[in-house]
């Protein structure tokens, strides 16, 4: 949410009305309240404007907002702002996502003395816009991973990641043969990136022995202990290697 006012006395969507009014009056637009549904409609000449009003952005606001564009030529959705608090934490995700339903936005402050309007942004075409590093990124590390180890929308669990689960797999060969160089583990199956994983040695599970040659730590051997899945596909791996 974008937030609610903070104060002694608790706001209410009506509070919001008075100082919107009062704004777009000062615009030369003529203001009514609640018809046929809409917050506020503001005319001027032609032009029809609907303003949806709620203390906090929420789904029901952006439903609404998005009903009035079937009819309204602008459609605005107005917020009350946290004064003891600079833009909220979500504040760029909210704003994208108004963007994209072509939505303006106003936020309303309550000061000590005086209560603030401010038009963040006008309701315009949205123009979408890709990460191409975004992009690059996710393929990249979906092409990491060899299997769906993770729960879609689990939450307070390690996420098997493409560098942990190439860590898992190099620390199941040293489970297996104990000592091994970086070059051996690669005609071994593990990633490219072996020689940097082990010599990062992110999760502190690798020790060097000696020069080009490393084992698994303790802590590593114990931190596998949490990937059971992980460490069953893997091991399954290594015994066709040493059958085949």
């Amino acid at each position: 949410m974008l937030g609610a006012h903070l104060s002694k006395k608790p706001i209410s969507e009506s509070d919001l009305f008075e100082p919107v009014q009062d704004y777009l009056i000062k615009q030369g637009y003529t203001v009514k309240a609640e018809v046929l549904h809409c917050d506020i409609t503001a005319t001027k000449e032609d032009e029809l404007v609907v303003i949806e009003l709620k203390k906090n952005l929420n789904l029901s606001l952006l439903v609404q907002a998005a009903n009035r564009q079937k009819f309204a030529d602008s459609v605005y959705v107005a917020v009350a702002l946290d004064t003891g608090k600079k833009r909220p934490r979500n504040w760029k995700g909210a704003c994208h996502l108004l963007k994209r339903l072509e939505l303006g936005l106003i936020l309303i402050t309550f000061l000590k003395t005086k209560t603030k309007v401010e038009i963040i942004f006008h309701p315009s075409e949205f123009k979408k816009k890709k990460s191409h590093k975004k992009r690059r990124h996710i393929i990249r590390e979906i092409s990491g991973r060899t299997g769906n180890f993770n729960t879609g929308g689990s939450s307070g669990k390690k996420i098997i990641t493409a560098y942990r689960e190439q860590a898992i797999h190099i620390a199941c060969l040293l489970v297996s043969f104990n000592e091994l160089s970086p070059a051996r583990l690669r005609k071994m199956g593990t990633s490219k990136k072996t020689q940097r994983i082990l010599y990062d040695n992110h999760y502190r599970w690798f020790e060097r022995v000696k020069r080009g040659v490393y084992r698994l730590h303790p802590q590593g051997k114990k931190a596998l202990k949490q990937y059971p899945d992980l460490m069953e596909h893997y091991n399954i791996i290594i015994q066709k290697q040493q059958t085949s």
